[in-house]
């Protein structure tokens, strides 16, 4: 039963975003936030498919710390989903991707009208300065900037390697960081299609003040995410 309401979910799923993507090609010539705010829709409709077919509830923790302004944000990424979640609750998002997405039809064409955050990976120095003069771009149109520190999926349970980038946002823009942890990894795996019932939670975390070290603010930084996601795992 498990497999086919999986498999049931994710052929339901692309047939919502098949049908989405071509029902929004429109917006590519209207004003940046309506793309933005359809992503919502699009989410939302995805939350209802795991409701339903797959008997998974997605729950946003941290209220009170979940930005409405321009602010820096710090997922743990353990599913696709950890991306598009995150639309219904910020209001002007603005995510951090590889470039390679960029190549995806539609997607990319998407990506470049809401102004996400374009990185080369192979750039190194170069790339990380771009990055950093697009995010102070982004922060002037009070946009909640998402980069996740580890910079690919990973297993729930397991701290990956955080990357320097969340560290170069951090100094560069004298922000509070925000700190997400999940579990979306235990019901929707970074890789096959079951789909495991249950509650997936994103969890904002206290913001971690400006003015830390570098050291001391990627230690605080990994404690704080790894040690609410993994509270999260029994769920």
């Amino acid at each position: 039963m498990l497999l086919v309401r999986s498999l049931l979910f994710t052929a339901l799923f692309y047939l919502w975003s098949v049908f989405w993507v071509l029902l929004i090609v429109p917006l590519v010539v209207f004003p940046r936030i309506w793309m933005i705010r359809s992503w919502k829709i699009w989410s939302l409709g995805v939350m209802l498919l795991l409701r339903v077919v797959c008997n998974i509830r997605v729950e946003f923790r941290g209220q009170q710390y979940i930005p409405r302004g321009h602010a820096l944000i710090a997922p743990k990424h353990q599913c696709m989903f950890d991306v598009f979640a995150q639309f219904v609750v910020l209001p002007n998002s603005c995510f951090v991707t590889k470039q390679e997405l960029m190549w995806i039809p539609f997607f990319g064409w998407y990506a470049a009208k809401g102004r996400m955050i374009v990185v080369d990976r192979a750039g190194q120095a170069a790339a990380l300065r771009k990055m950093v003069a697009d995010a102070k771009d982004r922060f002037a149109d009070g946009r909640q900037l998402v980069i996740f520190p580890e910079g690919h999926r990973g297993e729930p349970g397991v701290a990956g390697d955080y990357k320097p980038g969340i560290a170069a946002l951090y100094r560069e823009l004298e922000v509070a960081v925000t700190p997400m942890a999940t579990n979306a990894g235990v019901h929707w795996p970074a890789h096959g299609v079951l789909r495991h019932p249950g509650v997936i939670v994103y969890e904002y975390l206290e913001p971690i003040p400006p003015g830390l070290k570098r050291a001391e603010f990627m230690r605080v930084l990994q404690d704080r995410i790894e040690t609410a996601s993994n509270k999260l795992l029994t769920l």
